[in-house]
C-alpha cells in the first residue's frame, strides 16, 4: 500500500470519528472548546505514531498469546510520556483535558490501529498510518471543539469573535451539545462521502 493511500485512509476514507465512530468517549468529553479538542487530538497522534512504530517493531518477536498486554504496556508507556510532557510545558491544557490524558491508554482507536495496522505491517506505514488516523481524529476533535464554542461561548481558541450583546447557545457547552454537533457533523461527512461515491 503507497503510503499517501495510508495517510489519506486515516485522515478521510476511515477517519476516526466521522467514519468509523470510535474513541467517543473523549470527543464528545474534551470538545468544549476548539483548543482542548486539538490539544486531544494531537496528544493521542503522538501516542498512535510512536506505539504504531514501537508494535511494528516488535510484532515477530511478542507471541501472540501476550501481545494484547504487550501492546497496553507499548501504548501506555507513550501515554506516560505524553502526559509528563503536558504537565511540564502545557499545564493548562493538562489541566483542562485531565483524565482524559491517561485514558489515552485505553482509547480504542489506539489498540485498533495497534491490533490491525501495526501488528501487521512495517514501522514506516505503521507510522504514517499512525500519523493519517491521528490527524484525522484531531481534525474532527478540533472541528466539533469550534463548532462548540463559536456556538457556546461566541468565542475561537479563546478569542471573542462576537460583540458584547452576542447571546451565547449555552446548550453547545453543555454534553447535550456535543451529542447535537456531532450528529450534524456526522451527517454532512457522510453526505460528503456519498456525493464522492
Amino acid at each position: 500500500m503507497k503510503l499517501a493511500k495510508i495517510f489519506k485512509n486515516g485522515l478521510i476514507d476511515e477517519n476516526p470519528t466521522f467514519v468509523q465512530i470510535i474513541g467517543m468517549c473523549p470527543t464528545l468529553a474534551v470538545t468544549t472548546s476548539a483548543i482542548n479538542g486539538l490539544g486531544m487530538g494531537l496528544s493521542t497522534t503522538v501516542v498512535l505514531i510512536c506505539s504504531n512504530i514501537a508494535i511494528s517493531l516488535m510484532r515477530k518477536i511478542v507471541p501472540d498469546k501476550i501481545r494484547i498486554p504487550a501492546f497496553v504496556v507499548v501504548i501506555a508507556t507513550f501515554v506516560t510520556i505524553v502526559g509528563m510532557l503536558l504537565k511540564a510545558y502545557v499545564p493548562s491544557l493538562d489541566s483542562a483535558l485531565g483524565l482524559f490524558i491517561p485514558l489515552i491508554v485505553v482509547n480504542c482507536l489506539i489498540l485498533a490501529r495497534a491490533e490491525s495496522f501495526a501488528s501487521k505491517n512495517g514501522p514506516i506505514e505503521s507510522g504514517v498510518d499512525g500519523l493519517g488516523m491521528g490527524l484525522g481524529f484531531s481534525m474532527a476533535l478540533t472541528i466539533l471543539g469550534a463548532i462548540r464554542e463559536i456556538l457556546g461561548n461566541g468565542s475561537l481558541f479563546g478569542f471573542a469573535l462576537f460583540g458584547s450583546s452576542f447571546e451565547p447557545i449555552l446548550l453547545f457547552i453543555l454534553p447535550p451539545g456535543a451529542f447535537l454537533t456531532l450528529g450534524f457533523l456526522l451527517a454532512g461527512f457522510n453526505k460528503l462521502r456519498s456525493k464522492k461515491a
